[in-house]
Parts: structure tokens; sequence; C-alpha cells
């Protein structure tokens, strides 16, 4: 179905008189592949692209310092998440807070909230939302506590992390209990989950005059169900099958896990955009929320500009709607609001995809 929504727009004369600060960790290296990162240094010089082809005038930087003291910046559009240590999420936000500079996203305390995937499960159970048994793991405690829950395979992974990065699926305790060993000898607190469901879905959320849900989106891939993406395929540092990114087809079940997306939202708004995921598990139905993620991707190939597209959104548009929403939001500007007819809701299904 699809619906009328205010598409945000910076003015010229804003676009003249604005100094935007890009923080990114491949802020100015040219966009080729980094030996870690892999495609992460790609989005992030796709992203600085972007932003000068709206008009922004842009400064990359690749780390903190332009944050340490007040500039002559007026915005600062921050992708600098993993910054080398853990919790370093919420260093930009403070650090703009700290000498008065708006920043893309949302507040140092919510984004610590939605990064904290404990907290954020223990929201949705407060709102009614269904969630796979779980444990905490915090680094410092004296004894790791043991699963309350039967299972026959686990998820560990830091209670922080993202893109797949420290993964693993163990089936029995003592090999996780060592996986949580050696996450806390890396400085992460960790979270251990039973493993659930066969398909990963997401709900892209972008801001605006009320939160927009995008397409609720699936991913497929060749072979059996719940086949697990690595840090390094999803980074392309290593060979996997070609993904496709599909809106889902299922209109009853994308009903409900719009609901649930739905029912978080007031724990989180506002927020400038974010990426709200659930296991799906079709043959029982069983919808399960995992996390959620306000600092998502947007490079043009991955999930949200994937979902904007479907809705009629170019990736151009769809970053300098998130920016203008942003600014406005904080008052660094009164954007332009246009009436925009976009696809929205549980029946933009249409067999309809995007490759990644």
């Amino acid at each position: 179905m699809s619906g009328s929504i205010d598409l945000f727009r910076i003015s010229d004369a804003d676009k003249q008189r604005l100094r935007i600060l890009f923080l990114a960790k491949h802020a100015d290296t040219g966009g080729t592949l980094d030996a870690q990162d892999g495609n992460h240094a790609v989005y992030h010089h796709e992203v600085l692209t972007t932003l000068r082809n709206i008009g922004l005038p842009t400064t990359p930087a690749n780390d903190f310092t332009p944050l340490f003291d007040r500039s002559n910046f007026d915005f600062a559009f921050t992708l600098l998440n993993r910054a080398g240590y853990p919790m370093s999420e919420m260093l930009g936000p403070l650090l703009a807070q700290r000498v008065g500079m708006p920043a893309l996203g949302a507040s140092a305390i919510l984004r610590g909230l939605s990064d904290d995937k404990h907290l954020m499960k223990t929201v949705a159970v407060a709102r009614g939302v269904p969630v796979a048994p779980w444990l905490v793991a915090r680094r410092g405690a004296l004894r790791i506590p043991h699963p309350e829950f039967p299972f026959e395979r686990l998820v560990v992974k830091p209670n922080a992390s993202s893109a797949s990065w420290g993964v693993t699926m163990p089936t029995d305790w003592r090999e996780a209990k060592r996986d949580v060993e050696r996450l806390h000898s890396e400085g992460h607190d960790v979270i251990v989950e039973r493993y659930e469901g066969a398909y990963d879905v997401v709900v892209p959320v972008i801001g605006g005059t009320e939160p927009i849900l995008l397409s609720t989106m699936r991913f497929e891939m060749p072979g059996d169900e719940g086949n697990f993406r690595s840090y390094e395929e999803k980074r392309g540092l290593s060979e996997a099958p070609k993904e496709r990114l599909v809106a889902m087809r299922n209109p009853v079940m994308t009903r409900k896990i719009r609901e649930y997306t739905r029912a978080m939202l007031p724990e989180l708004w506002p927020f400038d955009y974010g990426r709200f995921e659930f296991r799906y598990t079709p043959a029982t139905g069983e919808i399960l929320f995992m996390e959620v993620n306000l600092s998502c991707n947007l490079w043009s190939k991955k999930t949200v500009s994937g979902a904007a597209q479907l809705a009629g959104l170019t990736h151009e548009q769809l970053i300098e709607h998130i920016a203008a929403y942003s600014m406005d939001r904080q008052g660094v500007i009164t954007a332009i609001r246009e009436p925009f007819e976009i696809s929205l809701g549980p029946n933009d299904v249409g067999g309809e995809m995007i490759e990644v």
C-alpha cells in the first residue's frame, strides 16, 4: 500500500551556509576496500560523496579530534561507531553534546540503550514483544551465569557487536563459556541467547513528522534456512553466496512485525534512522525480536537504502531527508517539507527485490 509522507529537504540557502563535519573511520581513504573493515570503507566514501553531491560543504575526519573543542561546524554527520574499543558508539554523541554541536543519530543515552542488546530485549519484553531466551554476562562480574533455559544451540556475541563480529554458535555450555571468557578478555560484555528462527527480517525506520516505517525486508540466500553470514562475508572480505534483499511476502506476519516495531518506538524516539531486527520461522509463524541499530549501514547496497529504493526514494533523497530531519529537529535549520507518495506497509510485497 502507499501513503504520503513529508520528505525533508535542505534549502539552497542553508546548503551554502552550513558547514558539515563528516566523521567516519574511513572518511578520507578514497573508497577502496580496507583489509580489516572491507566494504565499510567503500560505504564511508559513498556517503561523503553523496553529502557533497547534495550540495553540502563537508569536511571529512577519521577520528574524534574535531569534537574535542568548539569549532565552526554546524552539524556532525557521524558514522564513527566502532572506533577500536568497546562502547565507542556513544563517544561521538557525547563529545558533540559537550561542545554544543548537533549530531546525527540519537542522543548518547538512547544510543547506549539501543546498542545494549540485553537492555533492548528487556525493553521488548516490557512492551509485550517476544524474544528468544537469553542471559547477559557482564565483564567484571564474579561469575558467568548458567543458562536457565533448555537449548540445542546458542548464539554468543559481544553485547554491543555489529555486523556479526565476534559471533559464535556453540552447541554445549562448556564451549559457550570459553567463548564468553574470550570476549571478556577482549573487553566486551557478552550476551548469550538460544538460537532461534530461520530468517533475519528487518524493519528500517527513518525519522520524520512521525516515524516512517519502510518496507519490511527479508534476506534470501541460496541453500538452507538459517544460513549465517559471518563478519568477513558481510564486509566483503571473503567469498559468500549472493543474497537477495526482498520485501516480505506474508502480509499477516509483516503486520505483526510492524506492530512489534511500533510497540518499541516510544522507548527510542526521536532518532534519525534505525533498523529493527527479528528472527522469523515461516513453518511456525514465530517472530522474535533480536536487536535494534540506531546507526545502521546507510550504504546504497544495504537494507535501509534498499527499502527506500522500493519505496521510490533515491539514495540521495534518503540521505538528504535523514540529514535534513536531524538538523530540523535539533534547531540547525528549518527544513523544507514536501508531500511524497511512498510505498509503505505490510502489503508492499509484489515480488520486488534488491540484490546486495
